[in-house]
């Protein structure tokens, strides 16, 4: 049997995602066209992004600053975010180049993108990321420390914050998926009533292959999918 190739194994997994996509949105009272599904390209060739993206695929999110620069010059036109773990010595490598970064985790962090922002004379959408079960091998305010955080990340000039983003723990019930995920919809819509300026409150991401689905259910409105889309990648932790 000959093996497939990853532009195939795309198409396939593709139109099954859209499916599911579709009728998740529908259980939430919404159409598939208020979610954007975003295809996660860690360990993925520029070859096999730009399929994606010839075959719709208009968002794509990179977690390594040093893959992402490898990448960008050869990608197809398309809406470009960094949705991993960023450190402040990257900001200045990584903000010139994407539209929007799911994971700050911290006010430093937040400071040194407005900073770099507004030597470029741009404003970066960002996007602060809530570390929802309380996990200490992971990064994110607590619930506790988001909405005092949010206060000030939207007083620094040259970011806006555009909503929130968690990974929740990892459950073997969908029940308990779905309690983490509850909560982050009641947490986006206790942030979307405060009334600052400098801010466009409407993106909640959340959701990966495994739990995309559940999440949509829940509120989510960006989901941030690879594996189901791409297959299983081997990964280089370096």
């Amino acid at each position: 049997m000959t093996e497939k190739s990853s532009a195939e194994i795309f198409d396939e997994n593709y139109k099954e995602i859209l499916k599911k996509i579709e009728e998740s949105a529908a259980a939430s009272g919404r159409k598939k066209e208020d979610i954007t599904l975003l295809a996660a390209t860690k360990t993925v060739d520029v070859d096999t992004i730009n399929h994606a993206i010839e075959s719709g695929i208009e968002y794509i999110g990179e977690n390594r600053v040093q893959e992402f620069l490898s990448k960008k010059d050869g990608l197809s036109n398309c809406h470009r975010h960094f949705i991993g773990h960023l450190q402040t010595n990257k900001v200045k490598d990584i903000v010139p180049f994407v539209e929007l970064i799911h994971s700050v985790d911290s006010f430093r962090l937040a400071n040194e993108i407005s900073k770099v922002s507004l030597k470029l004379r741009k404003t970066t959408d960002i996007l602060l990321e809530v570390n929802i079960g309380n996990e200490d091998s992971k990064s994110g305010f607590k619930e506790w420390e988001l909405c005092e955080n949010f206060q000030k990340i939207s007083k620094l000039e040259g970011i806006r914050i555009r909503g929130l983003m968690a990974i929740p723990p990892i459950c073997s019930k969908n029940e308990k998926n779905t309690e983490y995920f509850r909560k982050m919809k009641k947490l986006f819509i206790d942030i979307c009533t405060e009334n600052i300026d400098n801010n466009n409150i409407n993106i909640l991401s959340m959701g990966m292959s495994d739990d995309y689905d559940e999440a949509i259910k829940c509120g989510a409105n960006l989901v941030r999918i690879g594996t189901a889309l791409f297959g299983k990648r081997e990964y280089n932790n370096k």
